[in-house]
Order: structure tokens, then C-alpha cells, then sequence
């Protein structure tokens, strides 16, 4: 955080156990996705894991990710061992790229359209709308095709 200047914790790294989130888009300043793509560089370049959302930089140590831990959830407490078929996952980041690759029924609010260009999965359906409002958007569109 001291080489890129205005980074800062996240307000909810107290909630946080297994990685630290640091702001970059969330509360102004914004920084932007060049100070993201810097504070995570950095955080790799010391041996960690680092992946890009729409408004923290998630760090941590250790060889696990959302999509390893969302399979090992399924499996470990919901009693579910190849749930591909049986989820939709919602995202809007490039920290989901490897959920949209896997699950084949992904959606994306209308914010992943920033991230584009440097991600190589994208969700199979993307929401016109952001946030909140794409969510319902793509509830509503999946719901329709029955």
C-alpha cells in the first residue's frame, strides 16, 4: 500500500480471515484498473495469490481459490460432488473468470464489460444492466426461457 499511493484496506477486511482486500475502487480516491493491475503485481512478485475485482485487490498465501473452495463447499457441506450442471454463478470481475469458465450457466452483471479485454472466459450471459439490477436482469431472462 505505501508503493501505490491512495490504496488502503478494505472496510470489511475486519470480516476477513483468509485474504486481505485492499481498495482500490470502492471509496475515492478510485485508483482505477492501473493501480489494481500494480497492487496485484506486487502482491504476486512476493509469492502470494492476487486477483483483480471490480473494487478490491484479494490477496492471500496458500494454493486455493473460489473455485476450489466453492467445490469443496459443495461437496463437504452440501453434499453435492459435481454440481457443473446445478448452479448458476453470478459475478462481475475478473476474480470469477475461472467460475464462468467452469459453470456452464454464468451470468455477469453489465460491470464485467470494463474487464473484457483481459479476460479470456466470460460468463455465457451478460446482464445490459450493473449491480443489482443486472442480477434481476439475467433472473428475469433465465426465467423466461422455461
Amino acid at each position: 500500500m505505501q508503493t501505490v499511493q491512495g490504496s488502503r484496506l478494505a472496510k470489511d477486511q475486519f470480516c476477513r480471515k483468509y485474504d486481505v482486500a485492499i481498495d482500490y475502487n470502492e471509496d475515492t480516491p478510485y485508483l482505477g484498473l492501473e493501480a489494481a493491475d500494480q497492487i496485484r503485481d506486487i502482491c504476486i512478485s512476493r509469492g502470494a495469490q492476487a486477483k483483480v475485482s471490480s473494487i478490491h485487490v484479494n490477496t492471500w498465501f496458500g494454493q486455493y481459490d473460489k473455485l476450489s473452495t466453492t467445490l469443496l463447499f459443495m461437496e463437504n457441506v452440501l453434499g453435492q460432488s459435481n454440481p457443473k450442471d446445478t448452479i448458476m454463478f453470478f459475478g462481475d470481475s475478473p476474480n470469477d473468470e475461472q467460475m464462468f469458465k467452469y459453470f456452464p450457466y454464468s451470468c455477469g452483471v453489465a460491470n464485467i464489460l470494463q474487464f473484457e479485454k483481459s479476460m479470456t472466459s466470460l460468463p455465457t450471459y451478460v446482464a445490459s444492466l450493473e449491480g443489482g439490477d443486472g442480477f434481476a436482469e439475467s433472473i428475469a431472462h433465465f426465467l423466461s426461457l422455461k
